[in-house]
């Protein structure tokens, strides 16, 4: 379970990394819209839920902030605790972020990640704190698709869509830690898909590469399900780990830039 609420970052799907996706002309998403998720583990004949996500955007002087935050239940914190913070801050006229925050806490796990970009040097000068490691300082060299995870997140949900072909592999690049990861997504067109506790929704499915290590074989993929309409919400991402399946699903919304439309039933 060391990443699960790391996978809540539902980051990993999609990127404007790729010259194809270029911004829309309206954003899909405002000041104050949160997002709440529930994460569900899957082996055998056990399927439970064991933590929540949210994600909410901030706006102010011309910048986004947006902040993710996840964490176990208290029953599960015996087991596993989990505690997720994740926080950007990127320009509302370039979409480059200045600003990237991190601080998992999993298990007897823990490391804070503090980026500053550069973007006219190309660089994202990046300070990692693991527990028990001495504090390392490195510079990381990027380019203007490079993001850091949430960045990452709400620049791909302002994608054109309509540019995307099916079975063709994207590009996504992203910053964690004191690594550049350099990933794919995949388009596998519509979908009606029935959300648990939600209800049946028109939605556009994904799938991503994964990290292989502790808990992924980076064989598998993560499939996520998003909402086709004008908010391009994710509602709903599953991906197999070495020992069953993690689950995520949209709980509950508010402040939504649009009405949600892709909702039939």
């Amino acid at each position: 379970m060391r990443p699960l609420l790391l996978v809540i970052s539902f980051i990993l799907f999609f990127t404007a990394a790729n010259p194809l996706c270029s911004q829309q002309p309206a954003l899909p998403y405002r000041d104050g819209e949160t997002l709440t998720y529930e994460l569900s583990y899957t082996w055998g004949g056990v399927n439970t839920d064991v933590g929540q996500g949210t994600a909410k955007m901030n706006y102010a002087d011309g910048f986004y902030n947006p902040v993710v935050t996840g964490r176990t239940y208290k029953f599960y914190d015996i087991f596993f605790k989990v505690r997720e913070h994740f926080e950007s801050r990127f320009s509302d006229s370039t979409f480059r972020p200045v600003m990237f925050y991190r601080k998992s806490e999993e298990g007897k796990y823990w490391v804070e990640n503090r980026y500053r970009f550069d973007n006219e040097k190309g660089k994202i000068y990046a300070n990692v704190r693991k527990r028990n490691k001495p504090e390392v300082d490195t510079v990381l060299t990027c380019t203007p698709y490079t993001f850091d995870l949430v960045s990452l997140f709400y620049n791909c949900r302002a994608m054109d869509f309509a540019s995307l072909e099916t079975g063709v592999k994207y590009p996504i690049t992203f910053a964690i830690d004191k690594e550049i990861y350099n990933l794919y997504f995949i388009y596998h067109g519509k979908e009606t898909r029935k959300i648990k506790g939600l209800g049946t929704f028109r939605t556009m499915k994904f799938s991503a590469s994964l990290v292989a290590g502790e808990i992924f074989t980076g064989k598998d993929e993560i499939y996520i399900w998003v909402s086709d309409d004008k908010n391009i919400v994710p509602l709903l991402f599953e991906s197999k780990v070495l020992v069953g399946t993690v689950t995520g699903r949209l709980k509950s919304w508010s402040n939504l830039k649009y009405p949600m439309t892709s909702k039939i039933k």
